[in-house]
């Protein structure tokens, strides 16, 4: 039955045929629900421990132990030692780091992800990135460099591999770039 005009106004003070109680007011914010319900079932869901929300700005250094979701603006330095998620709605001006680093909003500044770096359809990301593995999806924009290995690769970089010895033993029948410059 629904209630038009007069007969909800009745209805809202109690009195009247066909009186219904008004339904409790629920004032807690839908991102306390969220986490009480984590509470409520860990078992069951892994959840967020921090969530900045839309509307939140922060400048600073931020630190997070487990996984986090930032809906705001940032801007300074992120370490996250868990999943990091950048949400539709997020701008970010800052540095980053983390485990596992999820984008779908804009990001300005240098990212680095230890496992895994994935840049959604509505990410925009203008700088640097690294990591070992890498997804980016169809739509997303990626202005910058990429460097992508594990410590394996970081330690490859470091040592120049030695070319002399080949200089040494080529030929005449050795492509001019590894013929020493004597038979050239």
């Amino acid at each position: 039955m629904a209630l038009f005009g007069r007969d909800r106004e009745q209805a809202e003070r109690g009195s009247g045929p066909g009186a219904v109680a008004p339904p409790p007011h629920n004032p807690a914010p839908r991102e306390v629900e969220m986490f009480e319900r984590e509470k409520a079932q860990p078992q069951e869901t892994a959840g967020t421990s921090a969530f900045l929300g839309k509307g939140s700005r922060v400048n600073g250094k931020l630190a997070f132990e487990g996984a986090v979701r930032i809906e705001g603006q940032v801007e300074g330095e992120i370490a996250a030692e868990d999943t990091l998620t950048i949400g539709e709605g997020a701008v970010l001006k800052a540095k980053i780091n983390g485990t596992s680093v999820v984008v779908h909003g804009q990001v300005t500044g240098d990212i680095a992800a230890r496992s895994l770096l994935e840049l959604h359809a509505t990410a925009r990301v203008l700088g640097n990135i690294s990591g070992p593995r890498l997804v980016v999806h169809e739509g997303a924009i990626f202005e910058g460099q990429c460097s992508m290995g594990g410590p394996q690769a970081a330690a490859g970089k470091k040592k120049k591999p030695d070319f002399s010895a080949l200089l040494g033993q080529a030929g005449e029948d050795a492509p001019p770039a590894l013929q020493p410059e004597s038979t050239r």
